[in-house]
């Protein structure tokens, strides 16, 4: 038998906005992951005492626990202790949560790269250690960390499709709901594949086009 195609176009406005929700969550939950992750990295580089033991023990819990776990912890955790988030947020903050401590591995490895005698050179023109971070290493290890974090970008957004576990309409929720109720599994999970692919593809494109130009900038080959 082939595809239900009619069925496939019925519930295609399901998926448009399971769609929507997919990439809402993503977009501000990366950028947030970003922003983490540039803070770590930092704090890690210049080994600043007491708070890079505290990034430290942050990565490692983040890195070591199941984003489904952290999201279970936000959304029925935190309201025993008087915190009561949407699921929505919840979702966004499981994402940073997950995503800054590998944003902050990426941007360290960058930051690490930077040669020290151009710090060094720096600090002889009288410049601060924030003016020589903002001005000499952080354009050269972001560079050296595209790669690390369009990986990383790809990663997480893979990632959203466990937020139906707290009960978000996403891609994921709206491709399991269907096949519970009508059994079209075949048409529910090509529409799941397609949906991802047309979110993931032009960033992967975008990712190996910005790779490619940094090496041309870096090496001009």
């Amino acid at each position: 038998m082939g595809l239900n195609i009619d069925f496939m176009i019925k519930y295609l406005p399901w998926y448009l906005d399971a769609a929507v929700l997919t990439v809402k969550i993503a977009f501000f939950g990366i950028l947030l992951a970003l922003l983490v992750g540039v803070i770590c990295s930092v704090v890690q580089y210049y080994r600043v005492p007491v708070i890079n033991k505290i990034v430290s023990v942050y990565i490692e819990i983040s890195r070591n626990t199941p984003l489904l776990v952290q999201l279970f912890f936000l959304y029925f955790g935190l309201p025993k202790l008087g915190i009561i988030w949407s699921a929505e947020v919840c979702a966004i903050v499981g994402l940073a949560f997950l995503g800054g401590s590998y944003m902050s591995e990426s941007i360290r490895s960058g930051l690490e790269s930077v040669e020290k005698p151009q710090i060094e050179s720096a600090a002889s023109l009288g410049m601060s250690r924030a003016l020589t971070m903002k001005e000499v290493i952080l354009p050269q290890a972001l560079t050296v960390s595209v790669p690390g974090v369009c990986a990383n970008v790809i990663f997480l957004i893979k990632e959203t499709s466990v937020v139906s576990g707290i009960a978000l309409a996403d891609l994921m929720y709206v491709t399991k709901d269907l096949i519970g109720l009508y059994y079209e599994t075949d048409e529910a999970l090509l529409m799941l594949v397609i949906f991802y692919l047309i979110i993931l593809l032009p960033i992967s494109v975008l990712a190996t086009f910005l790779e490619r130009r940094l090496r041309y900038a870096q090496f001009g080959n």
